[in-house]
């Protein structure tokens, strides 16, 4: 769950209904699209924004990023100007269940796809979170509408009915996903998606969900450590977990979990990643939980390249009988710990090459070193 709105709420401070002439068109499978004009102003009285945020337990809730000011006031500027602004694209609002469709009898000629009739809108008093309508696409365009210092700007709006936010959040990943939308805001929305996906986002969904329980888990040795836009303070960059994530799930220890045939196993994936990274904090805790520029390990070539590790030490260990233990795994991380620099001093690599330990970069030519360089002696040893 993320917001705590009552399905098909019926609140008693209504005080009026908007009744906008529409064309409902029916999409896939029983889905409907509803398409209408209004005035811009009047949006903010029957759709708010999902601000995308995390409560007390941690648990996600919306959807939209900040408004961008410089955004808003550039489409003022242009809504106020002398130029005839235009603003051909529409707004995409999900309604809840309130908000119904009043069909008008169909010409004999007409389509069966589409229907013309009135759509009926509550028109809500009170807090934001009580109105029929979320923004999944065009905050900017709406906040900007709003502030604009003229009368009325009419905008075209298209809309869907829906009480699931999961459904929201899936509408307004498609919508933005090949737009300028932070990566991070994706991945963060992924695990509470619903529906069908475009398939680079559906095989993000799951390291996105693992990355969400190593981030938000109590259990976890990385609570509240990596940086998304919920907790930017974190010191690992989200993507760096995310490519350790993925490496594994393609071939490495949580390969054995992912269940293709039916659902993964997500509970023995993230055991099996609080064990590794517990004895990872145990072994190395002077380099732990510090920002990338004081510790390769909180870096992307530190995590990747330990992601490695973890791979390779659960081949060892793990005769598919089970998941390998914090202990076990701190035993032969303790193999390799004289050999790692993560806050001060040298590497030296088996081919000779002799690095700073704040030289070591994210790019695939060190993290290959350093974790070839690791796998090399902890297999010698």
């Amino acid at each position: 769950m993320t917001h705590t709105r009552t399905k098909a709420a019926a609140p008693t401070s209504t005080t009026r209904e908007l009744r906008l002439p529409a064309l409902e068109i029916q999409q896939g499978r029983g889905r409907r699209l509803y398409t209408f004009a209004m005035d811009g102003k009047l949006v903010p009285e029957i759709a708010t924004v999902s601000r995308v945020r995390r409560d007390e337990d941690a648990l996600l809730h919306g959807y939209q990023r900040p408004e961008v000011l410089a955004h808003v006031a550039a489409i003022r500027k242009y809504i106020e100007s002398d130029a005839s602004p235009l603003l051909p694209n529409a707004i995409v609002i999900a309604f809840d269940e309130r908000v119904r469709f009043e069909a008008a009898p169909s010409a004999s000629d007409s389509p069966d796809y589409v229907r013309t009739g009135t759509l009926i809108i509550p028109v809500v008093d009170g807090a934001d979170l009580d109105r029929p309508g979320f923004i999944v696409d065009g905050q900017q365009r709406s906040a900007a509408i709003r502030d604009a210092n003229v009368d009325a700007f009419p905008v075209s709006i298209s809309a869907f009915i829906t009480n699931e936010t999961a459904d929201q959040r899936s509408q307004f990943i498609l919508v933005n996903s090949t737009k300028s939308l932070p990566k991070g805001l994706i991945h963060e929305l992924l695990p509470g998606a619903s529906g069908a996906l475009p398939t680079p986002l559906r095989v993000r969904q799951l390291p996105a969900t693992l990355l969400e329980g190593l981030n938000f888990n109590d259990r976890s040795p990385l609570n509240r450590m990596i940086q998304t836009p919920t907790n930017p303070s974190g010191v690992i960059k989200d993507n760096s977990v995310l490519r350790m994530l993925e490496t594994s799930l393609s071939d490495g220890a949580l390969y054995r979990f992912r269940n293709d045939e039916a659902l993964p196993n997500t509970g023995y994936m993230l055991t099996a990643l609080f064990n590794f990274w517990t004895a990872v904090a145990a072994v190395f805790p002077d380099a732990w939980n510090k920002p990338p520029r004081k510790s390769r390990l909180m870096h992307g070539a530190g995590i990747i390249s330990m992601g490695y590790m973890m791979d390779a030490i659960t081949h060892v260990r793990d005769q598919g009988d089970g998941i390998v233990e914090v202990e076990e795994y701190t035993a032969d991380l303790k193999s390799i710990a004289d050999d790692c620099h993560w806050t001060d001093g040298e590497w030296t690599f088996s081919d000779g090459v002799i690095r700073r330990w704040n030289d070591i970069q994210n790019t695939p030519r060190d993290i290959k070193r350093v974790a070839d360089f690791l796998q090399v002696r902890y297999r010698n040893r």
